[in-house]
């Protein structure tokens, strides 16, 4: 053959190689599915724009694939899709199906973002993010997840029990960690975690209730207020919440609202506990309506007539109550304590002067303490006997005041009930004045034997 003409042959058996070289691959053979290798994982449904185009296609192949456990391939598919129409949304997702089937969450989520930011509202795509979410335990933002996609499809049966039971797993984690962050000083910590924890339960008295008690932990009362109201208004038969807002008002010298919450608790709930409480405020509203004079008591060092009229008087009210008699008392009119000498010396606690004088600014000792505390003694043997057998059969003796004293009988008494004290030497000190504290320790003692038909700071 000429040079020339072998020339040509060669160029064409060239082009001709070169032609074949560049001709499309074959496609793979779609494989037969018999049973799917992942049936949880459902394709999502082609939008119509795309529909009855070369990417549907190539989009139906992919999931054929993966369903035959060929992920490798599906990708590629998936990928194809995406390079033909970059907006077919449905393959980002499906990428994602891929990396789950593959047991790579973290892999996956991205592709499931880059379709919500093309769909947001995509249904596949929000519950393959929350898939992937909870798979990388993401909890919360899962729960979030598969709530969006059931408000965009209320018929998700299976997805909405999902919800609920994720729901109350979240709480408890929640609920948990804020607890936790208490515990540990993390104050602002924990008021985060249940603030969360109630924008996803609005409706937890619990949440509201140990919220507030975080707040007012912090010192923050008037969100604790504000959340401990809102407790008690989701669960009414709680009485904890109202106590608590007792205690803050209170603090805060709000008496009356004090008052109101300790008795919507104890209409709840009738603790002792919770009893004192109201009893405290009650003698604080009433201290506060008293002259300035009886406030200060407490801390006199040296006690008159008239101070101990008061303070049996306010203190011991219903154990006055009784006998009344008729007396004339001509220098007490000006003092600041009258309504309380007049009951006391009617009932004949405390005696008034032969001259019909009762001397309020007299000094009392403790010889007169014991007189009249003995005859509130009397009045509660009176009423309840065997109470006051202990008292009354007690013989005690003093080194300073002998068994023939008139005083005697009114000492020996008193202490036998515990009422007043001796010192170790076993002297009585009668001509000892006596202070504001030791008279109210004298009287709370006889409101302890009296019981709870003495109510303090009442007459």
């Amino acid at each position: 053959m000429r040079p020339r003409a072998l020339r040509s042959v060669r160029w064409l058996v060239f082009v001709a190689g070169v032609a074949a070289g560049c001709a499309p691959p074959k496609p793979i053979p779609v494989p037969a599915v018999s049973a799917p290798k992942f049936p949880e994982l459902v394709a999502p449904p082609v939008p119509a724009s795309f529909a009855a185009t070369p990417a549907a296609d190539i989009y139906d192949r992919g999931w054929r694939f993966l369903q035959a456990g060929d992920l490798r391939t599906a990708e590629r598919e998936f990928s194809l899709v995406l390079k033909i129409a970059p907006a077919f949304y449905p393959a980002e997702a499906s990428l994602g199906y891929v990396e789950l089937a593959r047991k790579d969450a973290r892999a996956a989520l991205p592709h499931f973002d880059r379709a919500l930011e093309r769909q947001t509202n995509d249904v596949p795509a929000l519950l393959g993010r929350a898939q992937s979410l909870l798979a990388l335990t993401r909890e919360p933002e899962a729960l979030a997840a598969f709530e969006a996609a059931l408000a965009v499809d209320p018929s998700l049966a299976d997805v909405k029990r999902r919800v609920e039971v994720l729901a109350f797993r979240v709480l408890e984690q929640q609920l948990a960690r804020a607890r936790q962050a208490a515990r540990a000083g993390k104050l602002d910590e924990a008021i985060a975690t249940y603030t969360a924890a109630i924008a996803s339960s609005p409706d937890s008295a619990v949440l509201y209730r140990e919220l507030a008690a975080v707040e007012r932990q912090k010192g923050d009362v008037e969100r604790a207020l504000e959340h401990f109201r809102k407790a008690a208004s989701l669960d009414t038969t709680d009485a904890r919440p109202l106590v608590q807002i007792g205690e803050l008002l209170e603090s805060r010298g709000d008496g009356p609202g004090a008052e109101k919450a300790y008795e919507d608790a104890l209409a709840i709930e009738p603790t002792e506990a919770v009893r004192a409480k109201l009893e405290t405020v009650r003698e604080r509203a009433e201290l506060a309506h008293l002259p300035e004079e009886y406030r200060a008591l407490e801390e006199a060092p040296q006690l008159t007539r008239g101070d101990l009229a008061a303070l049996i008087g306010v203190r011991l009210g219903p154990l006055l109550e009784g006998s009344r008699r008729a007396v004339v008392i001509t220098d007490v009119r000006a003092h600041w304590a009258a309504p309380w000498i007049m009951a006391v010396t009617r009932s004949g606690v405390m005696e008034p002067f032969s001259n019909h004088t009762f001397q309020p600014r007299t000094l009392v000792r403790r010889v007169d303490l014991a007189q009249a505390m003995s005859r509130l003694l009397a009045r509660i043997a009176a009423a309840d006997p065997s109470r006051a057998r202990a008292w009354v059969a007690a013989r005690p003796t003093f080194a300073d005041l002998s068994p023939g004293h008139l005083a005697h009988p009114a000492a020996s008494a008193v202490v036998a009930a515990g009422v007043m004290t001796i010192g170790p030497d076993n002297a009585f000190q009668p001509s000892k004045t006596v202070s504001g504290a030791e008279a109210l320790a004298a009287i709370a003692r006889i409101e302890a034997l009296a019981g709870p038909g003495v109510t303090k700071g009442r007459q």
